[in-house]
């Protein structure tokens, strides 16, 4: 281990962000009563350019007066290349109450983008007297904020999650594609030519950058967490990417539809045939301790210091989820 020990990640479940847009008010309670343990109003790409006064003041009024729960309460704003983005900051922190959680800034680039966004909010704090302090969390959709993950990662204190924005993360990486995650027909090998059949092998494009989100997340002390699966009709596809990003380190995905809300809650929860094993785990490892030995054997297989952090990953995200 480095003499450096990253800070530790937020201790709040994120299985699962329900998405809805700021201009249909009337999915609010649906979404506070939903399965979410986040939910994300949203002023960005869902409200169309003339709606967004008024979704943000619908907003601002869910804020208020909505019963939210436990619930993780967050609020995409609009990019900070748009005339939008500082109504949004203003008017939010200006006239909701202490009930929200975190603003989401999409297309983060450099850290000075959360830098802007970060002195705008201390400015409002101060002079509402507002007695939260409202956390960030960021996507990364653009070629730049891949570059600069890790330094955006770490940009501000206020800094609690990340997500990849595969739409337009494809788009400014010149990528051919029109799908929004999951695997992309043309993006395989083929076995060599003797093969027979040489059936198509599919890779996951989104791999490279999904790493570097969770490498980054790991070592700024912010939770990393998969964004959209664009076919709301392909449960399966879902499912896969989501396991795929679990294995990887995510802690969870989003939902662009309230059907996907049950999809991520089933693969982000630790079974509890897992979190039986992992308990298995730590107690023979902790009878190994005893016996002043540093490993231990498990259903026939080596046990060792590393396997109690990796059982210790997974209880405690059950007890999190649990409590």
């Amino acid at each position: 281990m480095s003499f450096t020990v990253p800070p530790q990640a937020p201790a709040r479940p994120n299985r699962c962000q329900l998405f809805g847009p700021g201009s249909r008010p009337e999915l609010f309670e649906k979404m506070a009563a939903s399965a979410a343990d986040v939910i994300n109003l949203d002023l960005e790409d869902s409200v169309a350019p003339g709606d967004k006064a008024a979704a943000r003041q619908n907003i601002i009024l869910a804020i208020n007066e909505i019963d939210w729960g436990t619930k993780t309460l967050s609020v995409r704003i609009n990019g900070l290349d748009t005339e939008f983005w500082y109504r949004d900051v203003v008017e939010v922190l200006e006239e909701a109450g202490d009930r929200i959680d975190l603003l989401m800034i999409p297309k983060a680039g450099t850290a000075a983008d959360i830098y802007a966004v970060d002195a705008l909010c201390s400015a409002i704090e101060t002079a509402k007297g507002r007695t939260r302090k409202v956390g960030f969390e960021v996507i990364i959709e653009t070629a730049l904020g891949f570059r600069n993950v890790a330094e955006i990662a770490a940009a501000s204190p206020r800094m609690q999650a990340m997500s990849l924005g595969a739409a337009d993360f494809a788009a400014s990486m010149g990528m051919q594609t029109t799908g929004i995650g999951g695997t992309q027909e043309n993006y395989y090998m083929l076995p060599p030519k003797e093969a027979a059949g040489r059936a198509p092998v599919y890779g996951d494009p989104w791999h490279g950058v999904t790493a570097a989100i969770v490498a980054a997340c790991r070592s700024a002390g912010i939770l990393p967490v998969d964004g959209p699966f664009g076919d709301f009709s392909d449960d399966e596809g879902f499912l896969a990417q989501a396991r795929r990003a679990a294995t990887m380190g995510m802690v969870g995905k989003w939902a662009i539809h309230p059907k996907q809300v049950a999809l991520a809650n089933s693969v982000f929860t630790p079974s509890d045939k897992a979190v039986a094993e992992a308990r298995e785990i730590l107690a023979a490892m902790a009878n190994a301790a005893a016996a002043g030995q540093g490993a231990a054997v498990y259903k026939g297989r080596l046990v060792d210091l590393a396997s109690i952090r990796q059982a210790q990953v997974i209880v405690r995200q059950a007890e999190l989820i649990a409590g």
